[in-house]
């Protein structure tokens, strides 16, 4: 308990320190603070839960690997070319993309699919409509700012993916209606607001308060999923702490 709580410590310390520099104008330094919060995390996951869910561990591993890879990669020489941005580009948000699919697959896995069109037939309609409304809208504001098609795939393929994140945790709060299911719904929540922020900052204006408020959610949504991995997945009236 005493080692968890120095990482946890570590966690905030990260997290501050990525606010400093981040508000002193010190961009690069913030950024690596901010690499370093996700594999802290990962590491408490790994040696201080005991009930771990195999799906969940291997979307914080690809998620932490994806903020690993921007580091190693900031730190080789280039020749100016762009070999290593493109890589480190398409890659990496192919991992992010890949963690999301691991976390989707966590959340549907105790989903009865059946029930839910069944007793939500007027939620699926609406979430259809907004999540078409929101990747419209988000593909608005990235499509200029892209050079090759590849681009727009990727991040089409990424803003699905994030959206139906949501969409499936909101429908698994629905259907278990417990508090690893909240928990879980409050994590996707954060995660996607984050991603909005992110996108804002990369593509709209580069202000120190976005990049500051898309960090805040993500680390917001990492401490409810690292919340939930503590629930049994049981009826609300049985809600019941596993540690």
């Amino acid at each position: 308990m005493y080692k968890s709580k120095i990482l946890v410590g570590f966690v905030l310390l990260c997290y501050i320190l990525f606010a400093v520099f981040e508000f002193n104008g010190n961009q690069v330094v913030a950024y690596y603070f901010h690499s370093f919060i996700v594999p802290l995390i990962t590491i408490i996951y790994i040696f201080f839960i005991k009930r771990k869910s195999k799906l969940f561990l291997w979307f914080l591993i690809v998620y932490s690997l994806s903020d690993i890879l921007g580091i190693i990669i900031d730190n080789i020489p280039v020749d100016g070319t762009s070999s290593l941005y493109d890589f480190e580009y398409y890659f990496g948000n192919g991992l992010y993309i890949l963690a999301y699919i691991f976390l989707i697959l966590k959340i549907g896995k105790s989903l009865s699919f059946k029930h839910v069109v069944k007793h939500f037939k007027l939620h699926l309609v609406v979430l259809s409509i907004l999540n078409i409304y929101l990747i419209y809208v988000l593909q608005n504001i990235i499509s200029p700012n892209l050079v090759l098609d590849s681009d727009f795939y990727i991040e089409f393929v990424y803003n699905v993916v994030t959206i139906l994140l949501l969409s499936i945790a909101l429908l698994n709060y629905f259907y278990k209606d417990n508090r690893k299911s909240l928990y879980l719904f409050l994590g996707a929540l954060c995660i996607v607001f984050s991603e909005v922020m992110d996108i804002a900052y990369i593509y709209i204006t580069q202000r120190s308060l976005l990049n500051f408020l898309a960090t805040t959610l993500a680390l917001s949504a990492f401490y409810f999923f690292y919340q939930q991995s503590k629930w049994l997945n049981i009826s609300s009236e049985e809600d019941a702490y596993v540690l």
